[in-house]
């Protein structure tokens, strides 16, 4: 299996995250860095959002350890979350869900510190969100080829579990633009399965997705691209209305205007990286 380090945190995070991690593996329990931050340290990027999943141990105890060495925000711990104030990590105890209703909240969800990692992966979205890192022997468990999805630039759905959320085509948009990723035709067919539940999505939950493909995306014609590919364009009236739209060839012999904004936006994408690298530079 591979071993990798989770060591270069900012040295704040990291001793917090060294300290849950011995506290959980002293009282019988297991501490696995999980999610994105796995994601991205396989990329070569500082995580600036930590997500720890403990296994073994019950949330009452859990929570007491946690209390005595750092403070505590109460958000999620219906869910099982608990958040460590004024730090960027969040500690979580694996979950069971089951779908009641539609929509992104019609779901029953319960913490079970018994469940085995893989079938705590296996309620994730996309496979390059399903890692996760033993942090204390330093494993990548990887349990349905997150990693290899990652090297072939591959959006690809865990399980058909997948097809209970509608939200998670839309982050399926922002992963895509902020990932450079391209969806396989399984998940592409399961996404637009889910097109008559969009209704059921709250506003807020929406404009978040929307936010993170605007601000965070290398490559944002890859989510509108695949937003198109799943016919979730259609809910975006004045998206929609872009493709064949014409262009005076003269000026414009890319193509349609649709065809024209894919380029704009991802040459705006490139204009804020270098800026922002500048801005870096002269700031030091």
């Amino acid at each position: 299996m591979k071993q990798m380090s989770w060591q270069g945190f900012d040295p704040t995070v990291r001793k917090a995250c060294r300290v849950v991690q011995t506290l959980v593996s002293e009282n019988g329990g297991k501490a696995h860095l999980v999610g994105g931050c796995v994601r991205d340290l396989l990329l070569g990027r500082t995580p600036k959002d930590i997500d720890i999943e403990v296994f073994g141990i019950g949330p009452s105890e859990l929570k007491g350890l946690l209390a005595g060495e750092f403070a505590l925000d109460v958000v999620g711990e219906a869910f099982g979350v608990i958040k460590l104030h004024e730090l960027p990590i969040d500690v979580s105890l694996p979950r069971r869900e089951s779908k009641r209703g539609l929509g992104h909240r019609g779901f029953e969800i319960f913490s079970d510190p018994s469940l085995s990692p893989q079938d705590a992966a296996s309620r994730r979205d996309f496979t390059v969100n399903a890692m996760a890192l033993d942090m204390e022997s330093g494993t990548l468990l990887d349990f349905y080829g997150g990693e290899a999805d990652l090297q072939s630039k591959t959006l690809r759905h865990v399980s058909n579990q997948f097809a209970e959320d509608p939200l998670r085509v839309l982050r399926g948009l922002q992963f895509a633009g902020r990932l450079g990723l391209t969806a396989g035709p399984e998940t592409i067919r399961l996404c637009q399965n889910l097109k008559p539940e969009y209704a059921t999505l709250a506003i807020e939950r929406i404009w978040a997705e929307w936010y993170k493909w605007a601000t965070q995306s290398e490559e944002p014609a890859k989510g509108l691209t695949f937003l198109r590919e799943c016919d979730w364009v259609d809910l975006y009236p004045e998206l929609s209305a872009l493709s064949g739209c014409p262009q005076d060839p003269e000026y414009h012999p890319e193509g349609d205007v649709w065809t024209h904004t894919l380029l704009v936006v991802d040459q705006a994408a490139r204009i804020a990286r270098s800026e922002e690298h500048t801005s870096e530079l002269q700031s030091h």
